[in-house]
């Protein structure tokens, strides 16, 4: 089989101004049964943090970087983005693909650990904007998990160290490290690798520090009351926290690839005011963003999946 002749990144889209709020939540939406007053509550989220999401922004940030590093060691495959539920959607970054001639691509899918959801989901969302592309449209063949790859530690453990040198010196070891990945069904998770993929990533990250304590949370939950979905939710966590009397605490949304409404609002708004009103110093490490690190990571992925195969 022939190796791949360009990248194409894979991400869930964000609106960039404030009229694309809600245009965008009724694409995220559609054909479920979400209710007019929790679509209008996360329109508000996103005005609370500017009227936009970095996601778009720091996803093209990703592809610059890794077409830097890919020009640096020689490798002409150029990079495209598509999105799930903006511009660039999956058929638009395809069709401009099948323009430049281009027949073969490597999906990198910009999602931390694999559920239906994070995983599947995009998948199949790329195989329909094939067909509505139809005729000479990419085949897209994929970068395995990369949950456990070493340049993503890396980067993670960088995050880590940062947010840890805000926490005062004299009280940076007893601060316990929370790490945080977007809440999912139960029935969802228990058919998937997503709980152990989270673990083990922490456990990677928190092993990496003199650290004598690290848990992990659950967040941005937007069920049904009805259904079980995975707990301890972060606002639990930092309550459980408080009554042992702890005065600080470092949350790490390694569940997320980038600084989008999931950490700048459900965290840095939603999180820090529980913390605050319980007397916890909040220390919020950043998503891996575009950190050199993860963009290496990104062109290791891209190196493996060119060999022919």
């Amino acid at each position: 089989m022939s190796a791949c002749d360009s990248v194409l990144l894979i991400a869930f889209g964000g609106p960039e101004k404030p009229e694309d709020i809600r245009p965008f939540l009724r694409i995220v939406t559609a054909g479920r049964p979400v209710p007019p007053e929790r679509i209008e509550e996360v329109a508000r989220h996103y005005e609370a943090i500017g009227g936009r999401s970095p996601l778009n922004e720091l996803t093209f940030l990703q592809a610059a970087g890794l077409r830097r590093v890919l020009k640096r060691d020689g490798i002409s495959q150029p990079v495209y983005v598509g999105m799930r539920n903006w511009h660039p959607f999956f058929h638009e970054a395809l069709e401009e693909m099948k323009a430049q001639g281009h027949r073969r691509a490597l999906g990198i899918i910009l999602s931390s650990f694999q559920t239906e959801a994070s995983w599947e989901r995009y998948v199949s969302d790329v195989a329909a904007a094939r067909e509505k592309v139809g005729h000479g449209a990419p085949e897209v063949v994929y970068a395995p998990p990369w949950c456990d790859h070493p340049r993503f530690i890396e980067a993670m453990v960088d995050r880590v160290t940062e947010a840890l040198s805000r926490v005062a010196p004299g009280r940076r070891r007893a601060a316990p490290l929370v790490f945080t990945a977007h809440s999912v069904p139960r029935a969802m998770a228990d058919a998937s690798p997503y709980v152990q993929q989270f673990t083990a990533a922490s456990r990677t990250v928190a092993g990496r520090f003199d650290h004598p304590r690290w848990t992990e949370a659950y967040q941005s939950r937007s069920g049904s009351p009805n259904d079980a979905w995975l707990e301890p939710d972060i606002s639990d966590v930092l309550r459980s926290l408080a009554r042992e009397g702890l005065s600080e605490v470092v949350v790490v949304p390694i569940g997320f690839v980038c600084d989008h409404v999931e950490v700048l609002y459900d965290l840095d708004v939603e999180a820090r005011r529980v913390a605050e009103g319980l007397g916890l110093g909040f220390h919020r490490a950043t998503a891996a963003n575009d950190h050199p690190a993860f963009v290496e990571m990104l062109a290791d992925l891209v190196r493996a999946g060119l060999r022919p195969s």
